[in-house]
Order: C-alpha cells, then sequence, then structure tokens
C-alpha cells in the first residue's frame, strides 16, 4: 500500500518512499524548554506520535529524534529572574515536559538529544560552514550567509527579494544581509557561554537542530516534522545551513501540522490564551484530549474550546462504555479471533485512511462506527460480532492513535515508557550532582518521591522503585 504525505517543499501530495527499505527515521522539533507545555504544544506531539505509530504498524522500523532547547533568550530571562543558574530551568521543564507527555501516552523517542551537550559540534559544523564560504564573522557572532544558498526561500515558498523588502526582517550594521541568520551569538554580560574561535558565545537557534538531527539520523534522512509555525525561518534556515554543509539534501520530506487557535488566535504564552496540557488532561482524560486533536486533518487549524472538549468526552465515554459491556458480556476476557473477512475490510479501510495523508480524521470515524456496531451486536447477543468490534479498536486501532487500548497493551506501554522517563530523570539528577547543583536534584528526587516513587543509590547505580 502506497502512503501519500503532504510534503511541505514540493507544496503537494507525493508517495513516501524512505531512504531505507524497512525503516523511517523521522525528526520532530521538540520544546524550548521553559514552561509548561501548553494544550497547543501538544499537537505535534499527537500527531507525529500517532503517525510513528502507523508507520510501525505497516512494517516500517521507526527511529524518531525528539530535541530539547535547553539555552535559549526565555531560558535566560527566566533564570534571571527566579536568580538561578539557566540549566536548573531548562531541566525542571524537561521534568515537567516528560511527566506531562507520560500523562498523554505519548511514547518516548528514541533519542532526546539537549542543545547544550552538541555545543562541541555545533562550533565544529558553524567552522565547516565558514570554510565553505557559506558563514561568516563578524563582531563576535556568526552569520549564516543566505545570498550564498541559491535555494534559500523554496521551504516557505517565499521570494528572498520580498522578503529582504519587508519591514519585519531586521537590519543590521554587522550583517551583509538583512536576511543573514546567527549561527553563534556573541555572549553578554553575565549570560551563560560557551568558548569557541570567534570568542565566548552560544548557538543560535536554528543551528542546534541541524546538528542533532545530522549526528544521529544522517546528513539526509526520511521526514522532519514539527509545527507550521516553524516553516519560516526556523526550518527554512535549518534546511538552508543543513543542505550548504553537507551538499545533499537533508530531510527528504517535510511534515507540518496546524495550529490549535482560540477564538481565531495562535494559543500563545505571550497572549495568555493557554490551557495547560496537565490541566486539561486531568479534567478531560487523555483519551478525550487526543481524539479531539485526531478528530481533524493534521494539516488544518483546529479551534480550542471547552465546549469541544465535553463534546468529545460524551464520544469516547460512548466507546469507553462499549468496550467495558463487551468485557461483561464475557464475563472479563474478550475471546481472541484471528481476522474474519469483516475484520479484514475493516482493516484496509482503515490503513486507506491513514495513508492518505495521514487522515486520522476518517480514521477516528471508524473507531466510532465499530462502536456503533458493537453496541449493536451486544443488543442482539451476537457473540462473533461482539469479538470483531471489540478486538479492532481494542487491538488493531486503539493502539495506532493511542487510544482506547486493550489494558494489557496499556500497562506495557506504560511499564515500557515509565522506565524510559526514568532514565532520562536519572541521567537529569546525576548531571545536577555533578554541576553541584543539588537545589535542582533535590528537587527531582522529591517531586518523584511525592508520586510514589523512591531514588535508590547503588554501586552499581541509580535505581527506581515505584511504592
Amino acid at each position: 500500500m502506497d502512503i501519500k504525505i503532504f510534503d511541505t517543499l514540493k507544496g503537494e501530495l507525493v508517495n513516501f518512499v524512505p531512504i531505507k527499505k524497512d525503516s523511517v527515521s523521522i525528526y520532530v522539533c521538540g520544546p524550548t524548554v521553559y514552561n509548561l507545555i501548553h494544550i497547543g504544544n501538544s499537537r505535534p506531539m499527537i500527531v507525529f506520535d500517532a503517525f510513528r505509530r502507523f508507520l510501525e504498524y505497516v512494517g516500517y522500523k521507526v527511529t524518531m529524534v525528539q530535541n530539547f532547547t535547553d539555552i535559549d533568550d526565555k531560558i535566560i530571562i527566566k533564570a534571571v529572574k527566579e536568580g538561578v543558574p539557566f540549566n536548573e530551568v531548562s531541566e525542571r521543564y524537561i521534568v515537567e515536559y516528560m511527566k506531562d507527555a507520560l500523562a498523554l501516552r505519548i511514547r518516548t523517542a528514541n533519542f532526546h538529544p539537549k542543545t547544550t551537550n552538541y555545543v562541541h559540534e555545533i562550533i565544529k559544523f558553524i567552522n565547516e560552514l565558514i570554510d565553505k564560504g557559506f558563514a561568516y564573522e563578524s563582531a563576535g557572532d556568526v552569520y549564516f550567509d543566505v545570498r550564498k544558498f541559491e535555494q534559500y526561500g523554496m521551504l516557505s515558498h517565499r521570494n528572498p527579494d520580498d522578503m529582504r523588502s519587508g519591514s519585519r526582517i531586521e537590519v543590521s550594521d554587522i550583517k551583509t544581509d538583512p536576511l543573514d541568520f546567527a549561527l553563534w551569538k556573541k555572549a553578554k554580560e553575565n549570560e551563560p557561554s560557551w568558548e569557541s574561535p570567534w570568542g565566548k558565545g552560544r548557538p543560535g537557534w536554528h543551528i542546534e537542530c541541524s546538528v542533532m538531527a545530522t549526528e544521529l539520523l544522517g546528513e539526509s534522512f526520511d521526514i522532519h516534522a514539527g509545527g507550521n509555525d516553524l516553516i519560516f525561518p526556523h526550518h527554512e534556515n535549518e534546511r538552508a545551513q543543513s543542505m550548504a554543509h553537507s551538499g545533499n539534501d537533508f530531510a527528504n520530506y517535510w511534515m507540518h501540522n496546524g495550529m490549535i487557535k482560540v477564538a481565531g488566535d495562535k494559543m500563545s504564552k505571550s497572549i495568555g490564551n493557554i490551557w495547560l496540557v496537565r490541566d486539561v488532561v486531568s479534567k478531560y482524560g487523555a483519551d478525550t484530549v487526543k481524539v479531539f486533536v485526531l478528530s481533524k486533518h493534521y494539516r488544518v487549524p483546529l479551534d480550542f474550546s471547552e465546549e469541544g472538549l465535553q463534546a468529545q468526552k460524551k464520544s469516547v465515554s460512548r466507546v469507553q462504555q462499549a468496550l467495558k459491556d463487551a468485557e461483561d458480556f464475557f464475563a472479563g476476557t474478550v475471546p481472541y479471533v484471528k481476522n474474519t473477512e469483516y475484520m479484514k475490510s475493516k482493516i484496509e479501510t482503515f490503513k486507506q485512511a491513514l495513508s492518505d495523508d495521514f487522515n486520522t480524521s476518517k480514521a477516528v470515524a471508524l473507531i466510532f462506527d465499530l462502536s456503533a456496531e458493537l453496541n449493536k451486536a451486544l443488543s442482539e447477543k451476537n457473540e462473533t460480532h461482539v469479538i470483531e468490534n471489540y478486538h479492532l479498536i481494542r487491538n488493531e486501532f486503539g493502539p495506532v492513535l493511542g487510544i482506547f487500548e486493550i489494558q494489557e497493551t496499556q500497562q506495557k506501554s506504560s511499564t515500557d515508557d515509565t522506565d524510559k522517563v526514568m532514565q532520562v530523570l536519572i541521567q537529569l539528577r546525576n548531571q545536577a550532582r555533578t554541576d553541584k547543583n543539588y537545589t535542582l536534584s533535590d528537587s527531582i528526587r522529591d517531586g518523584l518521591a511525592s508520586i510514589g516513587i523512591q531514588l535508590k543509590d547503588t554501586p552499581e547505580g541509580t535505581k527506581y522503585i515505584i511504592q
């Protein structure tokens, strides 16, 4: 079965053909960790987690990378305001992000790199861009020379000449061209910094993703994904510097989800129209939140409202009740059945929906239809049809979208993901102790203890016990 996706670069639906026959490599832009994530941040998490699950469902081995931007102006500002080191802020919110992702039952990526762990590689990457003539140093900063890269603007479908004449492009005496963007920023007084050939400074925003993606996935990989608010300038700049560096394609496909809006405005911390993920999940449940997001095609804007969530909660509750009624019908475990002709037909319909530019709206609608069929079969005491519809929801379609999963699957997934999250948290705590940041290390320990997880330091390393 051919999988079609909308490629932002080409501006059209294309057949997806991975670089390697049986495997797919994906880079998804992760959060800048300076605050708790809101429901707008959850859309790429939910969408691309489900997309990854679908690719695995149809037989691909998927390697996914999602970064943490742990050095940034916003992080520095918050650290100064709180009077703490910048990494205390970033690591605190990495912990909180992982908690929220776990609550949403988002599977951990294969790699969660942090910018600060790749500064050496970033400096090397920038030096090589300078040597190739694509970058230049100016007053301690290093800029990418946009005029040297002929394909600039292709991803965002913008004309560089039009962008140069636009009033929103910052003009600077130290840049050759207003469009040139920073690869390395000269350190300001009392800012965190690293030594470099151009003096003390820190990486620019765009360079970090290029370096972490190529280090973990190679110079060319299959899919780069993220919100469509990142197309310009972030992804445009990423693509330019990466291709200039390697001379090859960067990502073969670019996928972007639409924004979640409130009353027509993008959900934003600066506007103040945010709903925290943990608050929404606590009130409505993970299934409702995920169904709310997946019921719209991933590329179109999604209007957030409590009325919309309440409506989805009712729909989700009906499915959950139907599944429970089926389990009660069989006094516990619903018998297993191999795929019947009826099931094969529904599976084909499901795959066709998701193969058509990942149309989760059709896939969710199919699950709701199956739930209605399940209720009908229960009322008619049609055991075969109860079994068929139950297993289609629980074992086939639910796990692909991360919703309505069978208890055993949920438990296994939860256990696996908890272990991965705990390893990340233990690494953060150990690094904090190495840095003598005992406030952060104690905060991680005490925060875990408050939810019943005890850390024990042993000769073999730090272990955790769920009490």
